[in-house]
């Protein structure tokens, strides 16, 4: 890692700020819209050594997923999607964060959906560090990325008279994240 980006985030531990982050997704509908959704419990943290190597690790609960329509939040926590009676909770493990670029990042890591863990690569956009009011040191990144649900064995693949899948394989990711030094 440069030297740049080395000292572009402080050394230490960083917990995500559950106020100040959102975990979300957007998949495609039938072929002609996107649904948009979030999981609403989670937790996270960043670890910098004094090196500036980066590793991140973090897990959401699957009873936590929002789209706005009960219904519908249901059916994704049944088995034809996460099955969240029998995995209830996906997680995610760096094992590389590589700078790309002035500010951007690679982050590849393991991803465990649906009790299937699968490599995944994620790209990741440092919104900068700052101290709080408080005095406390934060660091925000915006990170994005896809996936297919069936590498993740979420077989739901019903299909209309034109072809279209009911629930596209694609998934997106837009993960907002906010962290706090712990020792900060």
């Amino acid at each position: 890692m440069s030297t740049a980006t080395a000292t572009a985030i402080p050394a230490g531990s960083w917990a995500v700020d559950k106020a100040h982050t959102k975990v979300g997704f957007a998949v495609r509908h039938m072929g002609v819209s996107t649904v948009r959704g979030e999981f609403r419990e989670f937790d996270g943290a960043l670890e910098v050594d004094e090196d500036g190597g980066l590793k991140a690790h973090g897990t959401v609960a699957v009873a936590s997923v929002d789209t706005g329509q009960a219904p519908r939040d249901e059916h994704l926590r049944s088995a034809d999607f996460f099955d969240a009676a029998e995995h209830p909770e996906l997680r995610f493990e760096s094992t590389a964060i590589e700078p790309v670029g002035d500010g951007d990042y690679r982050i590849i890591g393991e991803l465990t959906i649906h009790g299937v863990t699968r490599e995944i690569e994620l790209d990741a956009e440092l919104g900068g560090v700052e101290r709080g009011p408080e005095g406390e040191q934060r660091v925000g990144f915006e990170i994005t990325g896809q996936l297919s649900r069936k590498d993740f064995k979420m077989r739901f693949d019903a299909a209309l008279g034109s072809g279209n899948a009911v629930v596209a394989d694609k998934v997106k990711l837009a993960i907002d994240v906010e962290a706090i030094r712990r020792d900060s």
